[in-house]
């Protein structure tokens, strides 16, 4: 036996080792390895977590897309750390387009599209192929069987007969239930032949689990495109009032950034009136009374060519113009109040939303007047906080509330607050919240003066000869969501097929059968055995029953 060149006998002549001559990996070979990387389900898997993780921040901080005002708000409060968020790359607020996220998007799209694509190939040419060869030794597969067919008078063309016929007659049944069959024969060295038939099935798990995939990057295509072109607005009216289906007449809105507003098409929602089923107070059911039966929005549309019609929404059952669909989200009392200064005239008349704090909308609100009134011979800006009760009633505190959400004995009650109301400062406020930071309070409930309290009709005076509030009726308003995706029905079909696909991929068992037929001396052997690919805990059983099917056909 000769001895490996670098073989040291102690002589000092051993051979200087080998060189190692393997070429590099090359641009060509770290290429290969990256591709390979990336397109195992391992790394898709990571790249899915990922893409979850780094919504987190979109969620956290307001973004340019959804809350413009949220985000000049939080420049104003954190200027500093504001310059390190928006800088690229970190882009916080603009998540969703930010590099880092659309790297993470795209990579795992290509990542699915990589790991897809070779086992369609596979998988076809699997479908195209003939069933595998019967294996040599059948007891060692799952569910294996064997009985013996005697007649020791037939002679040797009368036993392969029967073999023939015996394998014949069992792919019959494998194809009756829907197995692709292969009918085999093997010589022995012996002379005699072994007949058997070879079957499989379950090519559908497969061919979920591929649809699957593929329903999984038409749903990640659909959300891009539809996050690029989406628009969702939302508008509250008062019952009397129109809006119109343009971005400027919104109360707040979202868009993708591919979205042109000028796609909109200009229709107007009118509210005529706003009715809602309540329990009546008369009903046996103490508990149940004010709750809601029914919800109904009375609305007459003006299409862009001018033709009216009138239609009532309802809570999921939208109104849908040109594949926009208009939802009603909320409703409440928009009370039409009217401030006047000491000479009569008129400095603010509006029906102001109140929002519902209870399911018998015990609503609050809030009045803004920046211009108008005079306090103490100065300009003074009015700030009015108050609750609306539908259905007033008392306390043993002394407060109130409402015991009932219709109009049964309505009140409004307003603290006056005097000061500045922050609105020249540059930055978005809310409507429905009043800052009180650098305001006065002139009447309130732990103060000399009481709060304002006014029903319906009812005028009173403001404090220090500010003026006089008068509360002119408390109708409903209705709080529309209409939305604009052009790929959601694409998202719905692609989440059907992958739903579809999953349940095969996990139900739809792949199995492998064999029947062989061994002419001998004295008569036929038949042997019966199957495998499954993956858990398959019926598969002895569904052995048996080709076994007894195909005895009582012989």
């Amino acid at each position: 036996m000769s001895r490996p060149s670098d073989y040291d006998d102690g002589s000092g002549r051993a051979s200087a080792a080998p060189q190692n001559d393997a070429p590099g990996f090359g641009v060509r070979g770290w290429l290969r390895w990256f591709w390979r990387q990336l397109t195992s389900m391992r790394v898709a898997l990571i790249l899915l977590l990922l893409l979850a993780v780094a919504t987190i921040p979109g969620s956290l901080l307001p973004q340019r897309s959804a809350d413009p005002n949220g985000v000049v708000q939080y420049e104003a409060e954190h200027p500093d750390l504001f310059k390190v968020l928006d800088a690229f790359p970190i882009q916080a607020f603009d998540v969703y387009s930010s590099a880092w996220f659309s790297a993470i998007y795209l990579l795992l799209f290509i990542s699915l599209i990589g790991c897809v694509l070779p086992r369609i190939v596979h998988h076809w040419r699997a479908l195209r192929s003939a069933p595998p060869r019967t294996p040599a030794r059948l007891q060692r597969m799952a569910g294996f069987a064997e009985q013996r067919i005697s007649n020791p008078d037939a002679s040797d063309a009368e036993r392969e007969a029967f073999a023939e016929r015996a394998v014949a007659e069992a792919e019959r049944l494998l194809r009756q239930q829907r197995y692709r069959t292969d009918i085999q024969r093997i010589t022995a060295r012996n002379g005699s032949t072994e007949i058997s038939v070879s079957a499989e099935r379950g090519y559908l798990r497969e061919t979920g689990n591929l649809v699957f995939h593929l329903a999984l990057v038409g749903v990640l295509i659909s959300v891009a495109i539809g996050g690029m072109f989406s628009f969702n607005g939302q508008r509250v009216v008062v019952e009397g009032e129109s809006f119109l289906n343009q971005l400027i007449d919104y109360d707040s809105a979202t868009s993708g950034q591919s979205f042109d507003a000028n796609r909109l098409e200009p229709f107007t929602l009118r509210l005529d009136s706003f009715e809602v089923d309540y329990i009546d107070p008369e009903s046996e059911n103490v508990q149940a009374i004010g709750q809601v039966l029914d919800f109904r929005a009375n609305v007459t549309l003006t299409d862009t060519d001018g033709s009216e019609s009138e239609a009532t929404i309802r809570v999921n059952h939208p109104l849908r113009v040109h594949g926009s669909p208009i939802y009603l989200i909320a409703n409440g009392y928009a009370p039409t109040i009217t401030v006047r200064d000491p000479e009569g005239t008129v400095v603010f008349s509006e029906s102001v939303p109140f929002i519902p704090q209870d399911t018998n909308l015990t609503s609050l609100g809030v009045v803004k007047v920046p211009y108008g009134l005079q306090r103490e011979g100065e300009d003074a800006q009015l700030g009015l906080r108050g609750f609306f009760y539908p259905t007033k009633v008392d306390l043993d505190s002394g407060a109130y509330t409402s015991s009932y959400p219709d109009l049964a004995n309505p009140l409004l009650t307003l603290e006056v607050f005097v000061g500045d109301l922050g609105i020249d400062a540059g930055l978005p406020q809310s409507v429905y919240a009043l800052d009180t930071t650098e305001m006065e309070q002139i009447a309130g409930r732990t103060l000399d003066t009481k709060p304002l309290e006014l029903t319906i009709g009812e005028t009173v005076d403001l404090p220090d000869g500010m003026g006089t509030v008068t509360l002119d009726a408390a109708p409903r308003f209705a709080s529309f969501d209409v939305m604009r995706n052009p790929a959601q029905e694409w998202v719905l079909v692609f989440s059907l097929l992958a739903v579809a696909g999953l349940l095969s991929s996990l139900f739809v068992p792949r199995r492998r059968v064999w029947v062989k037929a061994l002419p001998s001396e004295g008569g036929v052997t038949l042997q019966y055995a199957a495998l499954a690919r993956g858990d398959d805990p019926t598969l002895g059983r569904a052995v048996a029953d080709l076994r007894d099917r195909h005895r009582d056909r012989l």
